[in-house]
């Protein structure tokens, strides 16, 4: 039995396009078992509670804002040779967006090489790497809302310390600032009011918990709109509220 490192290490090895014969050769390793590693996925071991392979985000602030992406609009998936590719869908809309999540991944992992491909409507901002599953332990088979969603100690940590950033990212990928209006008779004479507010849309009761607690956390009161019976919707309406997200987050662009 290898341990994970030594695995991770040979994976690496091959990502830099050498052949598995060299590499059985250097590190004495049957290519029988390196075929079979590059064939099914590689245990993920925790995060900072190992000192190797894995590793931790080199920017922990742009890391909370790269989580709130990926519980939106975020996949990870397999790459044939081991390792994997992480994927962020991001609207053609929002070019400001779309640079903010290629920042974001390189201040997070400064060696990883992001591409972005164009889709029908969006892109995909794209990296490969060996360590994105244990960055994001959240991945799993399924889609999110269908299975739990929470939060590692250390990821806990990185929110606490950064929430705004991590409202920030769950914002832009599921979340909107729109402005509502409304009229009101004032000296018998319509007039037209204007009101901004915030909302957060996701499926997943777990991701809306970790945007809520996170609200509550930084002084945002907020509120649950039904949509269709179902609580979907959290809502940002209050002035000093939205006052309070205008400062730290804005509108996407």
């Amino acid at each position: 039995m290898y341990d994970i490192a030594t695995r991770m290490r040979v994976l690496d090895l091959l990502a830099g396009d050498r052949s598995v014969n060299s590499v059985s050769k250097e590190t004495g390793i049957s290519r029988a078992a390196i075929r079979a590693w590059q064939s099914r996925p590689q245990p993920r071991p925790r995060l900072l509670h190992h000192a190797t392979p894995c590793q931790g985000p080199a920017d922990q602030a742009a890391y909370a804002y790269l989580l709130g992406l990926y519980l939106g609009d975020g996949c990870i998936s397999p790459h044939p040779r081991g390792g994997q590719y992480l994927r962020m869908a991001c609207a053609d809309a929002w070019p400001g967006l779309i640079a903010l999540c290629r920042a974001a991944i390189t201040a997070v992992r400064p060696g990883e090489k992001v591409s972005v491909q164009q889709k029908q409507g969006c892109v995909a901002v794209t990296a490969y790497g060996h360590h994105w599953a244990c960055l994001f332990p959240q991945h799993g088979h399924g889609k999110k809302h269908e299975r739990r969603i929470a939060l590692e100690g250390w990821q806990r940590e990185i929110v606490d310390a950064h929430p705004w950033e991590f409202l920030r990212g769950l914002i832009h990928s599921d979340g909107c600032r729109i402005t509502n209006w409304t009229t009101r008779i004032v000296g018998g004479v319509s007039k037209r009011y204007e009101y901004p507010r915030y909302f957060f849309t996701n499926t997943s009761d777990d991701i809306r918990r970790l945007c809520t607690e996170t609200m509550t956390r930084v002084g945002v009161r907020w509120t649950v709109l039904a949509r269709g019976g179902d609580p979907l919707n959290v809502s940002v309406a209050r002035k000093d509220s939205v006052a309070l997200m205008d400062a730290h987050i804005g509108p996407k662009h």
